[in-house]
């Protein structure tokens, strides 16, 4: 027997012992292709931008609102690369849809938002910047930095003091000034410790009313990085029908200064992402769970402009199911616009014409009869082997007239 022919009869029964397991193998999906990250957001280096702060500093009574940045972008960011907009836009802009953003208010004449923008009370004026940063992400309409949505409009409303400091009061009176002025999304940017009543019945009634809300699933860590504190839920992401949304950084992993939390629903860019602010045409650098949060609430706009019929609920699952997954799934706004889905039957929360709960088949039996296929097969191999290697030897020892074969020759 030549040594080519045992190999084969080897592989052969390596691949019959093997065979039980292909079908689950062939049954496993395949995962989409990883969207493109870069290190920075200027490619390998980077750009150097002044930073845009969440909040003033807490302990200068005096401290001066955030100037003017004088430095611009000179690409597009990284964030805004892997959102993949430029495709995004071929297909929805968020035209006829309205994003109220509760943060810190939006200067209505900012760069890439004059003309869109509607300023509740004093949210026209934004001490601190973040508002306008995030509304830039959202609706901005720049050459190379275009928010999500950059032809929705923005309605400005405070859910923060002067300074920044989020008050769930405010918050609940900007949720409920969104939901009567018809918002069709409202994005959170802060995210409070302790649950509100009257935040909590603001926001059923925002989504009794046809409004998706999106929240900032934790609040943006301290500009010293995050402390070491436990895993805890944020309001009002923590409220039912929310989209809690979570900040990542180009790996797809989140900050390590993030602040820990339950109850995430996606991840979207938050690192190192790159808009206006509410003086000058320059630019800034921005992070955290409410800048990824602006990302989804503009990914809500542009669904809404897409399917117009869609419920809140039918906007949240679309977002959901179309995010690339991971350990917590990553916002695909490209694949929420194009994809088809079946239709939500939003009452029993479940597609509409979706079987019931399934039931799941007692295969114990198939079970039992596939194990003693398994073992009747590796017998078999296991006897085949024997007979093809006696055979071996005794060819062997007849070429040698059944001669033992003489002793290796002693090394000196």
């Amino acid at each position: 027997m030549r040594r080519p022919a045992r190999l084969l009869a080897g592989a052969g029964c390596a691949a019959a012992l093997l065979l039980p397991a292909a079908p689950a193998l062939a049954d496993a999906p395949a995962l989409p292709a990883h969207p493109r990250a870069v290190l920075a957001a200027d490619g390998k280096k980077g750009q150097e931008l002044p930073g845009m702060p969440a909040a003033l500093d807490p302990q200068d009574a005096q401290a001066a609102c955030t100037p003017a940045s004088k430095a611009t972008a000179k690409k597009q960011d990284w964030s805004r690369q892997r959102l993949d907009l430029d495709r995004v836009h071929e297909h929805a802009t968020g035209a006829g849809v309205t994003v109220a953003l509760v943060d810190t208010g939006v200067a209505p004449g900012a760069a890439g938002l004059d003309g869109r923008v509607t300023a509740s009370g004093d949210a026209a004026e934004d001490c601190v910047g973040h508002g306008t940063f995030l509304a830039g992400l959202i609706a901005g309409d720049g050459l190379r930095l275009s928010g999500v949505a950059p032809r929705a409009r923005i309605l400005a409303l405070r859910g923060t003091d002067r300074r920044g400091a989020p008050d769930a009061a405010l918050v609940a009176a900007a949720v409920r000034a969104a939901t009567g002025a018809g918002a069709d999304v409202i994005a959170v940017g802060v995210a409070l410790p302790r649950r509100d009543a009257g935040l909590t019945r603001a926001v059923a009634e925002a989504r009794r009313e046809g409004a998706v809300v999106v929240a900032a699933a934790a609040p943006d860590p301290p500009r010293t990085g995050g402390t070491d504190v436990p895993a805890r839920t944020y309001w009002p992401a923590g409220e039912p029908g929310v989209l809690a949304v979570a900040d990542m950084v180009p790996a797809g992993t989140r900050p390590r200064s993030a602040l820990p939390a339950l109850g995430v629903d996606l991840a979207a860019p938050g690192a190192g992402v790159v808009s206006g602010g509410p003086r000058g045409e320059g630019h800034y650098l921005g992070g955290g769970a409410s800048v990824a949060a602006a990302y989804a609430a503009g990914t809500a706009a542009v669904v809404r402009a897409a399917h117009p019929g869609d419920s809140p609920d039918a906007v949240v699952h679309r977002l959901t199911a179309t995010a690339y997954p991971a350990d917590i799934p990553q916002l695909d706004p490209y694949a929420a616009v194009t994809a088809v889905l079946p239709a939500q039957d939003t009452a029993g929360g479940r597609a509409a014409g979706a079987p019931g709960p399934v039931t799941v088949r007692d295969t114990a039996a198939a079970d039992r009869a596939a194990g003693r296929a398994t073992l009747f097969v590796a017998l078999g191999c296991a006897a085949i082997l024997a007979v093809l290697w006696s055979g071996y030897a005794v060819t062997r020892a007849r070429s040698r007239g059944w001669r033992p074969p003489a002793p290796a020759a002693a090394e000196d």
